[in-house]
């Protein structure tokens, strides 16, 4: 018997000095993580040369370009540089940063061209690539080159690559232009199966976020809706890529059938499809491409290559501040109500941004940024209110609109003395809906059963019990009074009766051009528009930009850094197991989820636009 204590004994002493020598492990794992990245952030610091070689600017833009970074470019690198790669494809750029770096390049004599290498370009909306190409036109009026090279180009890369000079293509590449598609998974036979009950509410024809749990495929409404705006912004991708390479846009895409039969009689080979119908300038391969980047601007023995400044090492100076302060505030991602978290708006945290602005003597006018599907109505509303109070103090307020600005991203829009639109930006969508799943029937079937006392039919609330008249009743007639709210607010804002602007409201989306045509944008433009348009307003003769955004602090930095290399890494290690239509059936699933799972409205109040960011 004692040996048997001893042995037991033995065993627990000896476990857990094995789990003492496992957390020492790891926190001194950790601390050597620490200190790795700190000794990083001091040689990037001191290593960072006043003026870059003399050469090009390299734009080899890794991952997805945005209105507003969770973590900022130059600490991403860093991560980046020390945590490993693997989270490249999900690390995020600031769409204002690039068109900086291009801009003071431009009147840099030490870039004497740019090189657009996009094989890690994840894409941007519509949009913000343009506002790049803006840039690129820019420096290429100034008498400097730009070079586009890949082995092949997808629909966003080859955007971008089209405002070069010249376009490289491997001999076994291709130009991938196929056409633009949403879809959206719908559950209804799934619910009925599960015995959920949805209660929906909503106000608007063409207001498709809730259909996805009450039909199994699109609506005729939605269908019409969508196909619409969705044909506008490859029409306007098509114009644009046909204006940079001087083609018909018929030439750059001429349509699926006609594809295949010109692919077909060049038995396949795309490249030379795309070299005949002028989507590219050369074939050559990647000696050939270097040889002729060496030849332009020179060989450099610290890169082993073409003489270049990567953008993420290029130093952008800061501008003299002059003048009054034009405060840029960012609405970038789903409303939602509370703090902000990376990727979505939180209405505490912007509506304090507007007031701080209002409050800044320095501050003369606002321009909000926005790129929005909606979100939550009480943090739309929340948002509104400080805007309005920012202009009724005086200051005027100009709404930039990025990729999106629907829903919520109109209705926090409405205060704005003046309203900019991307053609191709997707707006709209004047609509409200909640919605309510209980599961008393599945329960039900499995033989559990809730039950109860309440003082009020509107007391008797509960995900595991059906939903009473009484309170189905209230929330139509919330939903009612919201969407009358949001008609009331924007008929206000543009000078037009509400039954005017429910003629064009139903949830139906525009694109920016068709909401100008409708009066739901006062012009046209990009965001240096927008700001032209603050300083006349505000009568400033000069100005400077003041972004209000928090910079992360260096832990933020490590453990999002951390977290993203975590986030690239074991998807794609459980996806390695699954078949490939179930593994994209899997990301399909998660995203919509994602899109559901985060909606936080105290009284279920959406104003959302569920296809808007959904273009493929």
């Amino acid at each position: 018997m004692r040996t048997i204590w001893r042995f037991i004994a033995g065993f627990f002493k000896w476990t857990w000095r094995l789990l003492n020598f496992i957390r020492e492990f790891i926190l001194n794992l950790f601390l050597i993580l620490l200190i790795l990245v700190g000794v990083g952030v001091w040689l990037q610091i001191s290593s960072t040369s006043s003026e870059p070689a003399r050469g090009a600017l390299l734009l080899d833009i890794t991952g997805v370009v945005v209105d507003k970074p969770s973590v900022s470019n130059k600490l991403g690198v860093i991560g980046r540089q020390l945590l490993g790669a693997s989270s490249d494809r999900l690390q995020e750029n600031s769409l204002f940063d690039i068109v900086d770096a291009i801009r003071q390049a431009k009147d840099d004599r030490n870039i004497t061209g740019i090189v657009l290498d996009l094989k890690e370009f994840a894409g941007a909306d519509q949009p913000s690539m343009q506002y790049i190409g803006k840039a690129l036109r820019e420096f290429r009026d100034s008498g400097k080159p730009v070079y586009a090279m890949g082995d092949s180009y997808n629909q966003g890369q080859y955007y971008l690559a089209s405002f070069a000079n010249k376009i490289w293509l491997s001999p076994q590449g291709m130009v991938d232009l196929h056409g633009f598609a949403t879809n959206s998974l719908y559950y209804k036979t799934l619910l009925d199966k599960l015995k959920v009950s949805t209660h929906i509410f909503r106000v608007g024809t063409y207001k498709s976020a809730v259909e996805p749990f009450i039909r199994d495929d699109m609506s005729p409404a939605a269908r019409e809706a969508d196909s619409r705006w969705i044909g506008e912004l490859w029409q306007n991708y098509l114009g644009t890529i046909a204006a940079n390479r001087q083609i018909a846009s018929e030439q750059v895409f001429p349509g699926a059938q006609a594809l295949l039969d010109n692919l077909q009689k060049l038995g396949g080979d795309t490249a030379k499809y795309a070299l005949d119908n002028k989507l590219v300038d050369e074939l050559a391969t990647s000696a050939t491409v270097d040889k002729a980047l060496i030849k332009q601007f020179g060989w450099s023995k610290e890169n082993k290559d073409f003489s270049y400044t990567s953008m993420y090492d290029y130093q952008v100076k800061k501008a003299p501040e002059k003048g009054g302060a034009i405060a840029v505030i960012f609405a970038n991602g789903a409303i939602m109500d509370g703090e902000e978290t990376p990727g979505q708006v939180g209405g505490d945290t912007t509506a304090m941004q507007i007031r701080e602005a209002r409050l800044d003597p320095k501050v003369k006018a606002i321009v909000l940024r926005v790129n929005s599907p909606g979100g939550s109505v009480t943090a739309s509303e929340t948002i509104r209110e400080e805007l309005a109070a920012a202009k009724a103090a005086g200051k005027p307020i100009v709404v930039s609109m990025g990729g999106m600005a629907a829903s919520g991203g109109y209705w926090i829009s409405t205060p704005a003395n003046y309203i900019v639109a991307n053609p191709s930006t997707l707006t709209g969508s004047i609509g409200i809906f909640g919605v309510i799943n209980t599961v008393e029937n599945s329960l039900d079937y499995l033989g559990v059963h809730t039950d109860g006392v309440s003082t009020s039919p509107l007391a008797d609330v509960a995900v595991t019990k059906s939903l009473p008249p009484e309170v189905q009743q209230m929330m139509q007639l919330t939903i009612e009074n919201g969407y009358k709210r949001f008609i009331d607010l924007v008929a206000q804002s543009r000078k037009k009766t509400p039954e005017q602007i429910d003629q064009i409201a139903q949830g139906h989306v525009w694109t920016g051009q068709d909401a100008k045509a409708n009066g739901l944008v006062d012009s046209l433009g990009d965001f240096d528009d927008a700001v032209a348009k603050a300083a006349e307003l505000a009568k400033l003769s000069s100005w400077h930009l003041d972004f209000w955004q928090d910079d992360p602090s260096f832990v933020d930095m490590v453990f999002n850094s951390m977290s993203g290399s975590v986030r690239a890494i074991l998807p794609q290690a459980l996806q390695a197991y699954l078949p490939a239509p179930l593994a994209d059936a899997a990301l399909a699933v998660k995203a919509q989820n994602d899109k559901f799972g985060t909606m936080n409205d105290p009284q279920n109040r959406y104003a959302f636009c569920l296809t808007c960011g959904d273009v493929r």
